[in-house]
């Protein structure tokens, strides 16, 4: 059990990063940008600019744009995350960029101008293609980012951070667009979310992780300040050796399991983990009782 680079898993996520990253580009290109769908996060904030932009007669192309944001924001999350999750999480982003940039000139819009039908489409190609880099544990950068960085200097859960920076931009897209093209746009980034948990592991979008490990102390330390979530020690035993053997309880989304795994395998390749849907979770880092 050696600590080397698996060949085929890194080639594997790198067809999965470039497969999907192909997929989101196309959606955009197809679906979104033609039509005025400003479906959230940094490529619906792209699209707005894009607009105001050609108004203008400027030429501000949206991939480069989502490049360039992305970039800044990815400065804090190479600080504080784990290498692996930020070599897939750049990759993501630069496939993503180039892609949007690449297909603009060629693919046409393929609405014909039916909004609905773009919001349809767009949310699920676009879901599928971010499904798929996301299955590698990294992602296209976004309002994900915005949204861990939130939750690590404000406290926000990460969930509460997504909804209302992406709300924000939908909400900036109406003056550019109009308010029948923002609710589309919501259409789409709620189809696309759905269909993105569905690509990555069912439509649960909670998971319960319980870890055994001799370094259960540098993974639970990884887990509260490099993927932002509670863990909490449980005293168990083993039955056969009769030694204590702490137990690590972590309730996350499944957006972050793949993160969790590079922790967990980072921090002891022998651990025991064992992951399970979770039905609804309350409390910090999710919704309050009160909302139900």
């Amino acid at each position: 059990m050696g600590g080397g680079v698996d060949v085929r898993r890194v080639a594997r996520d790198v067809v999965l990063i470039v497969v999907g990253s192909a997929l989101y580009a196309f959606g955009v290109d197809a679906f979104a940008v033609p039509e005025g769908l400003a479906a959230g996060g940094v490529t619906g904030l792209a699209t707005v600019i894009y607009a105001v932009g050609a108004e203008h007669g400027l030429y501000l192309p949206v991939g480069t744009q989502t490049l360039v944001m992305n970039g800044l924001l990815m400065i804090p999350v190479i600080r504080t995350g784990g290498l692996r999750y930020a070599a897939r999480t750049i990759g993501g982003i630069v496939a993503s960029s180039l892609f949007i940039d690449l297909f603009a000139p060629v693919v046409p819009p393929l609405g014909g101008g039916d909004l609905l039908l773009c919001a349809l489409w767009g949310g699920v190609i676009c879901g599928v293609g971010l499904g798929l880099v996301f299955r590698t544990g990294g992602n296209t950068g976004g309002t994900d980012i915005v949204a861990q960085l939130a939750n690590r200097r404000l406290g926000v859960p990460v969930g509460t951070a997504s909804v209302v920076v992406d709300a924000l931009i939908v909400l900036v897209s109406i003056p550019v667009f109009s308010l029948s093209n923002a609710l589309y746009a919501m259409v789409m980034m709620y189809l696309m979310c759905r269909v993105l948990d569905a690509v990555i592991d069912g439509p649960r979008s909670e998971r319960a992780a319980w870890i055994i490990s001799q370094n259960h102390d540098r993974i639970a330390n990884a887990v509260m300040y490099s993927l932002g979530r509670g863990c909490t020690e449980v005293s168990a035993r083993g039955v056969w050796s009769g030694n204590p053997k702490p137990m690590l309880l972590v309730i996350l989304s499944n957006r972050e399991v793949g993160m969790l795994k590079e922790i967990v395998s980072d921090a002891d390749p022998e651990a025991l983990m064992i992951i399970s849907e979770v039905h609804e979770a309350f409390g910090e880092g999710f919704e309050g009782m009160g909302h139900h």
